[in-house]
């Protein structure tokens, strides 16, 4: 039986092609949602925050401050990192494309790229050194580079769910092609 009050699908139903007003379309976005592994590592690392912070206080409170200032710090440090995490994948605009790592950042504008395919190849598990074979989402520079790989359907996003590195990586190339013909 359903019930259309607890759910907004009968408010509004927009088609995927249909533009919102509230949708910038100059934005960087990221063409998937974060993988239940991506987002259970960042709970879990807010969990360890709570609890560093919780200590801040008990520390805090028995006038310990340099303590109390070195344990806010860690805790502090370990919710950028979740935050981080979060962040983490790959992030397209219309100016170009953003590969978010952990510790690094790079972007690269349409006119950049060369190609951006799907290929089989050996990829890590989880970001771990051991290998498996899967499928990757590479990208190619316009000097022939071969740039890091984009995407694996084996990393924290899309562990055993390979239906949804599918449509990411078509999300990807479609974005590519649009632009690239755009950039070029």
């Amino acid at each position: 039986m359903p019930l259309p009050f607890l759910t907004a699908d009968g408010v509004f139903e927009a088609h995927e092609d249909d533009a919102l007003a509230h949708v910038d379309h100059d934005r960087w976005r990221r063409p998937y949602r974060p993988g239940p592994w991506r987002v259970a590592a960042a709970a879990l690392l807010l969990l360890l925050a709570a609890f560093m912070l919780l200590s801040t206080m008990i520390i805090a409170f028995a006038g310990t401050w340099p303590g109390a200032l070195i344990c806010l710090a860690a805790a502090l440090a370990v919710i950028g990192s979740a935050l981080r995490i979060l962040l983490a994948g790959v992030w397209v605009s219309p100016s170009g494309l953003r590969r978010v790592a952990f510790l690094r950042t790079r972007s690269l504008t349409w006119s950049q790229i060369d190609e951006v395919r799907t290929v089989q190849q050996p990829v890590r598990w989880l970001g771990l050194p051991r290998t498996v074979q899967g499928q990757a989402l590479t990208v190619a520079g316009r000097d022939g580079a071969e740039l890091p790989v984009l995407l694996t359907d084996h990393n924290a996003d899309f562990l055993s769910r390979t239906e949804a590195f599918d449509r990411a990586a078509h999300a990807v190339e479609a974005w590519a092609d649009e632009y690239r013909a755009v950039a070029a």
